[in-house]
């Protein structure tokens, strides 16, 4: 039996330490513009500065001009706090399972072997479009610890059409309605792992203590599974 119409999934109170997301390398904001490295000129780069300000979907939102986010949401000030703010205004133009393409979600894994197998899958999407299994994709951990009531799809027969593997029209309703009701995000089993969880977190003030972790290459060598090994990190 499905959920009614407007029904949410049931609450519970989330305390997970060291969640994983994996975040393309070339993505990760560590500090310094890379602008900086186009000019040594401060008037120059101020300019720069200003003219990535008005077109930067991040800079839009912390500035008050983005539909679906603006600053009274995102963080300011902590570890990381762009790369954060990143994942809620960066949005995939055609959404992913828990956000639409006007709002992003920080996603991620109660397991390193879950977000590992997340990234994989959705790489050989794109590498089976263009019917090339040759690619080198380099990402950085992230990690971070979660508390409070969460919704929670695990053993919730009634949302089973939001776990559909190939759809998130059911899913993006229903995000569309836990923002609505001030949920903090979705628990929820992985569809690309086998007893692997995930999470969805709406609200970056809710993304808490983020620092790196350990750095993974993948590579695609002829066939959709890629071989995944660990570069550096603690």
């Amino acid at each position: 039996m499905l959920a009614a119409q407007g029904e949410l999934p049931p609450v519970t109170r989330l305390s997970r330490a060291g969640t994983h997301r994996l975040i393309p390398s070339n993505y990760l904001d560590e500090g310094d513009s890379v602008l900086t490295r186009l000019t040594g000129d401060e008037g120059e780069l101020a300019l720069l500065f200003e003219l990535d300000q008005a077109t930067n979907d991040r800079g839009a939102a912390e500035n008050g001009r983005a539909p679906a986010i603006g600053p009274d949401e995102l963080v300011f000030g902590v570890p990381y706090y762009r790369t954060v703010n990143a994942a809620f205004v960066h949005a995939h133009p055609l959404g992913a399972r828990f956000n639409g393409p006007e709002r992003g979600a920080w996603y991620a894994a109660f397991e390193l072997r879950t977000a590992q197998a997340e990234v994989a899958w959705h790489k050989s999407v794109e590498l089976a479009e263009v019917g090339w299994f040759e690619q080198r994709l380099t990402c950085d951990e992230m990690l971070a610890d979660f508390a409070g009531p969460f919704h929670d799809l695990r053993g919730q027969q009634a949302f089973a059409d939001c776990l559909r593997p190939d759809s998130y029209e059911a899913s993006q309703a229903l995000a569309e309605r836990l923002l609505e009701a001030g949920s903090g995000g979705v628990v929820y089993p992985s569809i690309r792992r086998a007893a692997g969880t995930c999470l969805a977190c709406l609200r970056p003030a809710l993304v808490y203590n983020v620092r790196r972790g350990a750095r993974y290459v993948f590579t695609w060598s002829g066939n959709a599974s890629p071989t995944i090994r660990r570069e550096s990190g603690a």
